[in-house]
């Protein structure tokens, strides 16, 4: 039975196709045919799949220019131009793929933090074409359950990197045809589509689509497999049963093959499907005005016409659409590019109903997915304007460091403190390391100047640290004289930090003088606030500052020097400030909370005050991160 949907819109769509259309002359460059075998078999297939250009992610040297998670971020960006949306708005990312660029962690983990993307829920389809209509199922199901207000759900295949030159020969090009059918057959693309449970315009319409329903429904226990990677030929043995993967690829486990003899089954049985469920009532063939279908080459287009009209149930040609020609097949990603495409070219009407069909050969799957054009509420947005996108780089993930004090291990006072204080924390971890100078870092983008503009920035905040707490200290009363001793002791051993600091600034290469060095507009808002917090009487919101600044020495500043020492080619005695800090912030934390504790047995009410300044200071903080 399908599932119905009454409240998942589609808002936004998007699509990238890496590089220049390279056409069938041009394709010997990047696949060439290297034996007159091989050249017949191109001949062939190309005379009956129709396509005329497609997009590789490789050059003709086989190098990979893009990698699969950019194909995907690319294509986010376009959807979320066309929506007006930001990412932040997104809380869910479902992704279908037929793999990624490593085997694990999970393909939408992966895109994820080539986006540098908040916090979220994401999932990763693992499949062939039909394994994008399960992201976008999970997504619609997610948005109609209100457990997400936007959710995006993405296709994207790049198959090019398995076809390339080197991986056919000439010893291993004399293998099968199933290993050689579908070199002639695939592309690299990515298409992603923003739901949501209102109709906003898509791109500069005044149109939105309400996904009414979907279905999909797997063969695989009726027949063996069609299309497949990581098996040998007769499907006996893994790629993982071998000693190596060596003898894996010349045992020819590692080839992506179909087995033709069984693709009429995946149109036999993608046509029966489609019977019914007309037979059922939610296919109507008179009241299709668009039919979006996936298939991977135009010799399939008339068989599937022919079932249709021999049982009854034809859908006008006029009313099909399909880019097969000049996109290629993109595997999951097809019918992503494919609506993406039809919505920006056909101008449908209001009221138009629109079927896609996907069948797969992977091991015989059939799927559907019925929208219907809606008007668009509220104002049309307009799409954002496009950014410059840097190249993929290799990822480095920082250290996930646990919190230095567990709420639950907490008394009854100090308990509610320690939780809203880790729910600050938690969205300020989030927000910095998603700053453009953390992922400079984070995706291996960094070098000397970089360093030495970020100790510029750093060196004038660190000075005020132990100006502030003084300041804080002498406007407490007689009642909190313990603590004002507290924090006097603190700032007497930090007061000499930005010496250290800015000496690290030097050994990078920095050459203004101390008093020269300014602090950027985020420290400048920092420092106001804080000072201004300070001059108050019985500052003890003060606390809350000191836990988000120390917190960042004790659990974001120790996985930040692995990767800078990486990264930069500086000597040890250019990274002493943060060394000291990853070392000692630990100790200085557990000083804070005798302080915290302190407080609260005098002053209950206190709590609020720690934790709003914590909160308006992880903003500043983060600001002072972003401004670098």
């Amino acid at each position: 039975m399908p599932t119905a949907y009454q409240s998942a819109y589609v808002t936004g769509l998007g699509h990238y196709l890496p590089g220049n259309p390279i056409s069938n002359d041009e394709m010997d460059a990047y696949v060439a045919p290297l034996n007159r075998a091989s050249q017949r078999i191109k001949q062939r297939i190309l005379a009956e799949n129709g396509i005329k250009t497609r997009h590789y992610a490789i050059d003709p040297g086989g190098h990979t220019r893009e990698s699969h998670a950019h194909l995907a971020a690319q294509a986010i960006r376009d959807c979320l131009r066309s929506a007006g949306s930001e990412l932040d708005a997104v809380s869910l990312l479902a992704v279908g793929s037929s793999g990624g660029d490593a085997l694990m962690p999970g393909f939408a983990n992966m895109i994820q933090g080539e986006l540098g993307a908040p916090p979220m829920q994401t999932l990763s389809s693992q499949g062939i074409c039909v394994a994008g209509v399960s992201a976008l199922e999970f997504a619609a199901q997610a948005v109609e359950l209100g457990s997400h207000a936007q959710a995006l759900a993405v296709g994207v295949d790049m198959p090019s990197r398995m076809f390339k030159h080197s991986r056919f020969g000439p010893a291993g090009y004399d293998i099968d045809f199933d290993a050689h059918f579908l070199r002639w057959m695939l592309s690299d693309g990515a298409g992603a589509c923003l739901l949501g449970r209102t109709p906003a315009a898509v791109g500069q319409s005044n149109l939105s689509l309400q996904l009414k329903w979907t279905h999909q429904k797997s063969f695989s226990g009726d027949y063996p497999v069609c299309m497949q990677l990581g098996l040998t030929h007769d499907r006996s043995r893994s790629f993982l049963d071998f000693a190596t993967a060596a003898e894996a690829e010349a045992a020819g486990a590692l080839s992506l093959r179909q087995d033709i003899r069984l693709l009429p089954h995946v149109f036999d049985v993608g046509i029966h499907e489609y019977v019914k469920l007309a037979h059922e009532g939610w296919i109507v063939p008179g009241k299709v005005d668009h039919f979006l279908c996936h298939y991977s080459s135009a010799k399939f287009a008339p068989v599937i016409d022919d079932l249709l009209e021999k049982a009854g149930l034809q859908i006008p040609k006029d009313r099909w659409y399909s880019n097969l020609s000049t996109r290629g097949n993109t595997g999951a990603a097809s019918i992503f590019v494919m609506l993406a495409e039809w919505f920006a070219t056909r101008s449908p009407k209001v009221g138009d109903t629109v079927l896609c069909f996907i069948p797969e050969s992977g091991r015989i799957t059939a799927a559907f997915m019925c929208f219907e054009v809606v008007p668009a509420q509220g104002v049309v947005k307009q799409p954002l304007a496009k950014t410059a996108v840097q190249a993929p780089q290799p990822q480095l993930w920082p250290e996930t460091l646990d919190a230095p004090h567990a709420p639950d291990s907490a008394g009854d006072v100090l308990r509610p403190v320690l939780t809203s204080l880790a729910s600050v924390w938690q969205d300020y971890r989030s927000r910095v390391w998603r700053a453009p100078v953390m992922q400079q870092l984070v995706h291996g983008r960094f070098n000397s100047a970089a360093y030495q503009r970020w100790t510029a920035n750093w060196v004038p905040q660190v000075r005020e640290g132990s100006k502030w707490m003084r300041e804080g200290a002498a406007s407490l009363d007689m009642r909190f004289l313990p603590l004002a001793a507290l924090i006097g002791q603190h700032a007497g051993e930090e007061q000499n930090d930005f010496q250290i600091l800015y000496e690290d600034y030097l050994a990078a290469g920095g050459q203004l003088p101390l008093d020269q060095l300014k602090r950027n507009p985020g420290g400048e808002a920092l420092n106001a606030y804080l000072h201004g917090l300070a001059a108050m009487p019985n500052p003890l919101g003060l606390l809350g500052a000191i836990y988000i600044i120390e917190g960042t020495g004790q659990r974001i500043v120790p996985a930040l020097l692995p990767l800078l020492r990486e990264q930069v080619d500086l000597p040890a005695s250019a990274f002493r400030f943060l060394a000291y800090h990853g070392a000692n912030d630990e100790h200085h934390l557990t000083r804070w909370l005798q302080a915290v504790t302190m407080v609260l047995e005098i002053e209950p009410a206190a709590a609020e005050q720690i934790v709003q300044t914590a909160r308006h200071t992880a903003q500043l903080y983060a600001l002072q991160f972003e401004s670098i």
